[in-house]
This record gives C-alpha cells, sequence and structure tokens, in this order.
C-alpha cells in the first residue's frame, strides 16, 4: 500500500459540499486527478472546471469520452478510468462508500488502496466507511462534514398529490416510463433521469428542470450520486430492485443515498413515497433523517497484480484470495466472466500465446457489455474484434464503418433509440482505445456525432412524450412574472409566447380543450394574464363597429359576426330587453360595461327601426280613452291581436273616432286579427318572436317561418299564442298568414254562406293550395265542406271579335320562382276566374261571420300540399298557382240527358269532377243550433259594416246579402246580365240618348 502525502478523509452525509471541497482542493494544486462514480457526475465536474480554469488545461476520461489536450493539468475520470502512474501533486476519489458494491467495489477499493496524490490524497463518502478507512489506511486524517439543511420524512403521497420540485425515483425503465406519463397528464410534464442515458441527453432532460420547464423529475437511483439538482422531495415509488442478478430490498444507507438528494445549501427537504409503494418502516426513516446507519464491515476486492503468462494464469491471478480479512473477493465481473469464456474458444488460445497476446486479450475483455443483450453474443462480438487486433493490429475501418452506419438512425421510439444509444456506446468505447482504429481522431469524432445525434433524438422524444411543451413554456414565464406576448390570429386562435393554447370567441377565451388538469389550468391562467390589453383593443373594435355587423338570432342571442357576445334577457319592458354580456371576468367591468353599452344600442335602434309604428302607438299623447287602452294592448301583443275574446268586447266598444285615430298609426281591424300590417314584414315577425318568447319565460325560442309562405304546416306543440306571433292563424292543420286570411275574408263575404257556395279560383290562388287543401282550411276557419261530384263541363270558345271593356280579367298567373311541391295534387280543369272582388282598405265590412279564433282546428289532411304562394305584405301584391285546384260551375244537364243516351255507344262517357260545397258552421261560443248564424255572433266572419260614401255601392262592389227567403225570379240574375242595357229595348234607347244629351 502505497503512502505518500496527506491524506483526507472528508466523511459526512449527502447536501455538504464534500466534491465542492475536494474541486477547491485540487484547484489548488499544479495538477490533480479526481475519480467520480458516474459518467454524468465526471461531465458535469468536468465542465465546472473547464468553466473556471478553461478547457485547454482540463482532460474528460470516461469509458466512452476522452478529452485530453496537450496542456492538460487537470483530470476528471470516472473511478475506472483513472490513469495511473501520473504522479499528479493531487488525487481524489468520490463515494468510497461504494467499495462495498459488488459489482464496482474491487475498482474502488482498489484506488482507496493504491492511488495516491504527491502532495495530497481525498477520499470523500458516507461516514459508514471510518472504520474500513482508519483499518486500511491508517495515516489517514478525517474531516467530518455536517449535512447544510434538514431532512425529513413525511411518508405516503398519491403522484398526482406531488408538489413541485420534486423527483420520483423508480428503479426500472418501465417504472420511469409509466410514472413521467402520468405526471404528463396530471401535471403538464416530467423530465427523465437515468444511468443508461448520454450525458447529453441527461444533461438536456435536467435542463428542463433545472430551469422550470417542469416541475417534476422521474429518475432511477441515478441521481443519487452526487447529481446536483433543485430538489425539494425526494419520493420512492418502490424499495426494491434488480442488482442485476436478483431483486433485493434497498438497504438503509441506499435509500439515504438518494433521499438526501431533496434540499440543496441551505434548503431544507422531505422525502417519502408514492401511493403504489410499500411504506418505508418507522426506524429506517428515523435513520435517513438523523443520517445513522451501520457501517460497512467489508469491502469488495480483485487482485491487481496480474500475470499475463497465459489466459489460465491471468484467471487464477484474478481469482486470488484477498490479503485482509477486511476485505473480501467480490462476486465474478464481466470481465472475468467474458475471459473465461473466450479462453475456452480455440481460436482464441491459439492466438492467447504470449504475455502481449494475453494482455491485449483482457483488455479486450474490459469492454463493458453496454448492449446488455446477452453474455455469449458479447463473448462473440469481443472474439471478433480480438481477431482483429491480434492478426491485423488495427480493428478494420470498413468493418467498423458497417457496425456505425447499422446504428446511425434518428427515426424510431424512445426504446429503439436507446438501444441504439447503447450500442453506439460500444463503438465509442472502441474508439477511445489507443492505437485500436487507425484514423483514431476521425473515429472518436464519428461515433461521438452519432451519440450526439441519437442523444438529441432521445431527449426530443422524452420531451415529446413526458413533456407538454406549451405547458412547461408557459409556466416558466409566470414563474418569472414577465408580461406575457400573446397573439390573436383573424380566425381566434390565441398563442402565446409562440405556443398555441385556444381561441377567443368574441370576448370569451376556450382554451385547448385537449388540455387537461394543471395543464389547462397553467394554459388559462397564461392566456388570461397575456390576453388582458387585447380584451381593451377589441372592446374599443366592437364599440366602434357598424350595426350590420351585429345580429340577433332567433333565440336571444346576440352575434357579432360568427362570434357570440351576448344574449337577451326579460325585462319590466317587453319592447326593451336587457342585455346580458358574454364576457371573462379577467377582462375587466370595463371592458364587461362597454360590451353591454354597444350591445344595448344595438337592440335600441333595432327595435326602433323594426317596430316603428308601435312605438309611434305607444307615444302618440293625442290618443285617449278607449283608443289609448286599445293602444296599450296592441303595445303588449306586439302588433298582433287574434280578434276573438276580450278583444272582440273591445273592438265592438270603439267609436269611429276611436278607430279612425288608430287607423292613422296603420292599425287594421281585420275580421279575424287586428294588427300592423307594416309588422308582418319578415325582420319584424322574426324579432316579435324573440320579444314574445322573452315575455313569455320560454327556454327554447320558436323559430319565424320561412319568409313569403302564405300557409305552414302547424307544428305540434308549440306554445300558445305562437301563431299569432308568427303572423299566421290557425285553421286545422295548417295556418294562413293573417293578412291573406283578411283578403280572403273578403272575398268570403259576398258569398252565401247560409246556401253554401264554392271556392273560387281567386281563393286558391291566395291560399295556393288545391281544393281538397283548401277546404281543409276552410273547415279549420269554422266552414262545412261537403264533398261532391258531377259531370265535368268544358267552357265554350269565345267568339271572334275584340274585346269589350267589361271582359273578366284572368286569374293572376304563378309566379316563375314558384316551384311547386314534390308529389302535390293536380286540380281538374278549370274554367275562367271570376271577377277579383275589392279589397277593403281597412279590412271591414258586412258580410258572412267569422269563426272564433279559438275554434278547434281540423286534423291534417293526408296527401301533400303544394308550394303556396308568395307575396310581398308590404306593397300587396300576390302570387301564385292562380287556376291550381280550381272548379267550374256547371248548371244540371236534365234537359241534354235524352241526348246523350241517344248517342252511339262508342261515344266517350262525360268526365266527372270533383267539387266542395262550403257553408258556415256555426261553431262560434253562445252560437245556438246550426245554420244561419245569429247577427254579431262573437268569432263569425263578419268586420265592421263600412258605410259607402254617396248614393249605391262602391264601384264593383257587390250588394251585401240579406238575411231573407231567397227569391227566384225568371229574368237574368243579378250581375250576370240584369243591369246590362239591352240594345234593342227602345226605352234603353231613348235612356242612352238622355245621357248622352247631360
Amino acid at each position: 500500500m502505497a503512502s505518500e502525502g496527506r491524506i483526507v478523509a472528508v466523511l459526512g452525509p449527502t447536501n455538504t459540499g464534500k466534491t465542492h471541497y475536494a474541486i477547491e482542493r485540487m484547484l489548488g494544486h499544479r495538477t490533480g486527478v479526481i475519480g467520480l462514480p458516474l459518467r454524468l457526475l465526471a461531465r458535469e465536474v468536468y465542465d465546472r472546471i473547464v468553466a473556471a480554469r478553461g478547457p485547454s488545461v482540463v482532460a474528460l476520461l470516461t469509458g466512452e469520452e476522452r478529452i485530453v489536450p496537450p496542456r492538460a493539468q487537470y483530470w476528471v475520470c470516472t473511478v475506472e478510468a483513472m490513469p495511473e502512474g501520473m504522479g499528479a501533486d493531487f488525487v481524489a476519489i468520490d463515494e468510497v462508500q461504494l467499495c462495498a458494491d459488488p459489482d464496482r467495489g474491487h475498482v474502488f477499493t482498489d484506488r482507496l488502496l493504491r492511488m495516491r496524490g504527491q502532495h495530497e490524497t481525498l477520499f470523500m463518502g458516507a461516514d459508514t466507511m471510518r472504520g474500513p478507512i482508519r483499518a486500511l489506511v491508517p495515516e489517514a486524517q478525517f474531516l467530518g462534514r455536517d449535512r447544510m439543511s434538514e431532512l425529513a420524512f413525511t411518508g405516503q403521497r398519491k403522484i398526482s398529490r406531488m408538489r413541485p420540485r420534486s423527483a420520483i425515483v423508480a428503479f426500472s425503465v418501465e417504472s420511469v416510463y409509466a410514472i413521467a406519463e402520468l405526471i404528463r397528464r396530471q401535471k403538464g410534464g416530467a423530465a427523465v433521469v437515468m444511468g443508461a442515458l448520454s450525458p447529453r441527453t441527461r444533461n438536456a432532460q435536467v435542463e428542463l428542470y433545472q430551469n422550470g420547464d417542469v416541475d417534476y423529475l422521474v429518475a432511477t437511483d441515478a441521481i443519487g450520486m452526487g447529481l446536483n439538482l433543485d430538489i425539494d422531495h425526494v419520493a420512492f415509488a418502490g424499495l426494491r430492485k434488480f442488482d442485476g442478478r436478483k431483486m433485493r430490498q434497498l438497504a438503509p444507507n441506499e435509500l439515504g443515498q438518494i433521499a438526501g438528494r431533496a434540499g440543496r445549501g441551505m434548503a431544507n427537504g422531505t422525502f417519502g413515497t408514492t401511493g403504489e409503494s410499500p411504506p418505508i418502516d418507522e426506524e429506517v426513516a428515523e435513520a435517513i433523517a438523523n443520517h445513522r446507519f451501520a457501517p460497512v464491515s467489508r469491502l469488495q476486492w480483485r487482485n491487481a497484480r496480474l500475470s499475463f503468462g497465459t489466459p489460465e494464469a491471468l484467471i487464477a491471478s484474478l481469482e486470488e484470495a484477498p490479503p485482509a480479512p477486511l476485505l473480501t473477493r467480490g462476486r465474478e465481473a464481466d470481465d472475468l466472466r467474458a475471459l473465461r469464456m473466450l479462453a475456452a474458444e480455440p481460436e482464441v488460445r491459439a492466438r492467447a500465446t504470449d504475455g502481449r497476446a494475453v494482455r491485449l486479450l483482457w483488455d479486450v475483455c474490459r469492454i463493458p457489455d453496454f448492449r446488455g443483450i446477452s453474455h455469449a453474443e458479447h463473448a462473440e462480438m469481443l472474439e471478433t474484434i480480438f481477431t482483429h487486433l491480434h492478426d491485423r493490429g488495427r480493428v478494420p475501418e470498413d468493418w467498423i464503418a458497417k457496425q456505425v452506419a447499422r446504428i446511425d438512425r434518428t427515426e424510431g421510439d424512445i426504446d429503439t433509440l436507446s438501444r441504439r444509444l447503447s450500442f453506439i456506446r460500444t463503438w465509442t468505447y472502441v474508439a477511445q482505445r489507443p492505437g485500436w482504429i487507425e484514423a483514431e481522431s476521425h473515429w472518436r469524432d464519428e461515433t461521438r456525432a452519432v451519440e450526439d445525434r441519437l442523444s438529441d433524438a432521445l431527449h426530443a422524444k422524452l420531451t415529446q412524450r413526458f413533456v407538454d411543451r406549451r405547458t412547461s413554456v408557459l409556466q416558466r414565464r409566470l414563474k418569472q412574472k414577465e408580461a406575457l406576448l400573446a397573439e390573436v390570429s383573424d380566425n381566434g386562435e390565441v398563442r402565446v409566447e409562440g405556443e398555441f393554447v385556444g381561441r377567443l370567441e368574441g370576448f370569451r377565451f376556450r382554451r385547448d380543450t385537449q388540455a387537461a388538469g394543471q395543464e389547462a389550468r397553467t394554459i388559462e391562467s397564461a392566456a388570461l394574464q397575456a390576453l388582458a390589453p387585447h380584451f381593451h383593443l377589441r372592446a374599443d373594435r366592437f364599440y366602434n363597429a357598424p350595426d350590420t355587423e351585429i345580429d340577433v338570432t332567433e333565440q336571444g342571442g346576440l352575434m357579432w359576426g360568427e362570434q357570440a357576445v351576448g344574449k337577451l334577457t326579460a325585462s319590466d319592458d317587453p319592447l326593451k330587453p336587457r342585455v346580458e354580456v358574454f364576457v371573462d371576468d379577467e377582462a375587466g367591468p370595463d371592458v364587461a360595461e362597454k360590451v353591454r353599452r354597444r350591445l344595448g344600442h344595438f337592440m335600441d335602434r333595432k327595435v326602433a327601426a323594426l317596430f316603428e309604428p308601435l312605438l309611434a302607438l305607444r307615444r302618440d299623447e293625442a290618443l285617449t280613452g278607449r283608443a289609448k287602452g286599445f293602444a296599450f294592448r296592441l303595445v303588449e301583443g306586439f302588433g298582433v291581436l287574434p280578434r276573438g275574446g276580450e278583444v272582440a268586447e273591445e273592438v265592438r266598444a270603439l267609436d269611429q273616432e276611436a278607430r279612425g285615430a288608430l287607423r292613422k298609426h296603420g292599425v287594421r281591424f281585420g275580421q279575424f286579427t287586428v294588427f300592423l300590417p307594416a309588422l308582418l314584414k319578415p325582420a319584424p315577425t322574426r324579432l316579435r318572436l324573440v320579444l314574445w318568447s322573452l315575455a313569455q319565460g320560454l327556454d327554447t325560442f320558436p323559430e319565424a317561418p320561412p319568409p313569403g309562405l302564405v300557409t305552414v304546416p302547424m307544428e305540434p306543440g308549440a306554445p300558445k299564442g305562437y301563431a299569432a306571433m308568427a303572423g299566421y292563424r290557425a285553421a286545422g292543420a295548417r295556418a294562413i298568414r293573417i293578412d291573406m286570411l283578411e283578403r280572403l275574408a273578403d272575398m268570403l263575404r259576398a258569398e252565401d254562406t247560409r246556401g253554401g257556395f264554392e271556392a273560387t279560383p281567386d281563393m286558391l290562388s291566395i291560399t295556393g293550395m288545391t281544393l281538397e287543401q283548401f277546404a281543409e282550411l276552410m273547415q279549420g276557419l269554422g266552414y262545412r265542406a261537403e264533398r261532391g261530384e258531377r259531370a265535368k263541363v268544358r267552357p265554350a270558345a269565345p267568339e271572334a271579335g275584340p274585346p269589350t271593356s267589361e271582359a273578366t280579367p284572368a286569374a293572376d298567373p304563378a309566379p316563375a320562382d314558384a316551384a311547386p311541391t314534390a308529389g302535390a295534387e293536380e286540380g281538374p280543369e278549370v274554367a275562367p276566374a271570376a271577377p277579383q272582388p275589392p279589397q277593403d282598405a281597412a279590412g271591414e265590412g258586412a258580410g258572412a261571420p267569422a269563426p272564433d279564433g279559438d275554434a278547434p282546428s281540423a286534423l291534417a289532411a293526408e296527401g301533400t300540399h303544394p308550394a303556396p304562394a308568395t307575396e310581398d305584405v308590404e306593397s300587396g301584391a300576390e302570387a301564385g298557382p292562380g287556376t291550381a285546384g280550381a272548379e267550374t260551375e256547371a248548371q244540371p244537364q236534365t234537359e241534354a240527358q235524352p241526348e246523350a243516351e241517344a248517342q252511339p255507344e262508342t261515344e266517350a262517357q262525360p268526365e266527372t269532377e270533383v267539387f266542395y260545397t262550403f257553408t258556415w258552421a256555426g261553431r262560434a261560443r253562445g252560437q245556438q243550433g246550426r245554420g244561419k248564424p245569429r247577427k254579431g255572433a262573437e268569432g263569425a266572419p263578419r268586420g265592421e259594416a263600412r258605410k259607402p260614401k254617396g248614393k249605391g255601392r262602391p264601384k264593383g262592389a257587390k250588394p251585401p246579402r240579406e238575411d231573407k227567403a231567397k227569391t227566384f225570379s225568371a229574368g237574368p240574375e243579378r250581375g250576370k246580365g240584369r243591369d246590362r242595357i239591352d240594345p234593342d229595348n227602345p226605352f234603353a234607347a231613348a235612356l242612352m240618348g238622355l245621357k248622352d244629351k247631360e
């Protein structure tokens, strides 16, 4: 055992600054060598010394890395790679308690016994090594160091409740991946650190954790060996590990080594277990917290004085018994196992015949089994390398190039990339051996470049799988308490710090739906913080936007373009609903108030524009008495009042002066409805339904019928009063528009409702129905429809000659854009249309009684309906299938029947046609019996009798029907030639002469 210079054992628990102390002592000497337990830790110390003294004087030696500048003074190495015989001024061995490790302990024991510095030697490790060091190195001095912070036990805690800046330690790759995946879903992401990672990958993962991109670290027990991280809590996901041969329980000192990574500097730390791990015994937890462990009693040892005469002699020297009771021979290492397997091969034995060849064989056997596939495959590869080195003196470049090329691929998943990294480490190790490859520098750079590419790809895959990059970026910026930069695209996409976080719909932020848990909360917090100025800018733009960009939906929603910004709610004034805005609380009350004012102005202007006649009616102070009361009722009904019940009584109570005052505002007193025609347009109707639905407190607002339809199907389950608010009146299975119903009523006023009448082409044209559908409509209005058949009479051909001024006008043709409904029934051949009766401008007049608006509707008839006629409500011009389904009125042919019987049998039989006879059914409330309705019966199709000015009737108007028995006359019927002047009558000629004189 060598003993030179000052030997100091610096012993103590973790977080005592032992490694930092050793670095400072080494830099105080001219030259120095420090041996570290892990390649990862060696790289970390190397970077620290380079930062202090520069790269030109610092060397790095590990199994896979060799950085040796010409003027190297300080050598940072793994314990296995420490150079011997350098005569450095300073030598340090870190984590000397690993002398008891079954696999690597013999290497640390050898360095403890044989490595010395010319001026100073340091041994750093746990206090459990005090006894063995005192026994084996009696000249050593001991320097105790206390932990700079406290370590406390917190028991079990679920991963979902794990606090930030925690490290979860697992003892298998599968467990590490599973925990990292769970944390990503619940916490936003985790960094992954394992001993099998390359330093480049490990450093990149540690950087994610150290800079705050993620708050959680999932690692193997590799973090227990000197990695300095800002960890507040260490949680064990298990207490057993596979040591390469069997599953075993972790010893208290091993748990303490890992748990001690919690807390750094003066910051206290805690440790515990996850919910899936068995609990730690109280005694063990107390020992870890107080750093009291059983002292090391045995050190692993292997003979360092080897015999290279033959393979058998080499094996025998390696199996030599230890010289001291404190030392014990470790279990068979991988290099000794490989040597036994190769020594049994005849080809190897034939080449290993001298000391040089045996030494070469031993150097080849010491290539670590990075791949971990199987001992046989590893031995086969070693045999190939040994054969090349023995026979050629070098490993062929084409052969190693082929091996490296198969590995140099960055596609694949995490496991594939990890496997390739382990493979390239073998060739990196080979390239680092002096004299094994012709172009050493080239292959060192090449294998390093491949390892770097695979490391970067693995880091990217680990980050992609276990870290939500978006969340990590936002978390870091939130912790820095800096202003976040948000961008809002034209389609509403929100990006914070370049990361997509959701969409801005109006003044509400909708985060990305794929986020959940902590990720969702982080995104929402960061986005709302960054969007604060955007809310104000958007509110200003919305306030100055024209009304054409804002609209109200049929469900009471307020839209700005395609984005919902508010909704209407009921208020005391049905024509001035309240506005509820959709603005996030984070936008602030100023933004919400500005949006509310703008929507209020929009609704005020919209109601004023569409309901101007109604508002003028409410503002008219000249209305008094019953006229003012009826105007108030009309405002409550949004400009449409079905004429029945109390409304009918109030209408009858109005005198002519009151009615005239109301007519000045456009009020029309129809036979079925009192309404303002201007409010039947599509836009006012749509808004009226919204306001009415708010006043009724409906959850779902009924939609307005399509514009331009005269009749529409009655929707089952529609709210009471919906038809009137939509501008229609229910009549059986369909509803008819109230203004067109009044025009139909004008036509029915001149018909004989007691004796019966038939539909005219004009009636069918107004409704756009077939005869059968019209019959259902009339039944819904309170009429009885009797179906009959008769012989069809074709109209006589018109006589040649110029038409007279009293010629009958033809029915209006159907509009070009009126497309018939598929499956509509075609009516029979139609006779020429009768003259259309004039329309009463006020919709009033005496005539046939009207049914009560509350009369039950008839059931829907089978069959399809044709496309209804359309009408411009504003202009009053109607369009529709003017002759569809019309019937001709034919006289009975009793006198012509004998002639028909005398015709030959081959002549075709006369065609028949269907007709309906309509009579008033007397279904009004309070009406007794059937037949003729009582005068003024409520609900009858009557209106106010309009007295014509002057003598006689208005031009073209039919005389009102008198309620008296029918009389018959042999003369021509009135309206069919009776009033026409006979040119052959002498009295008529004299009368015409008198008129000419006048």
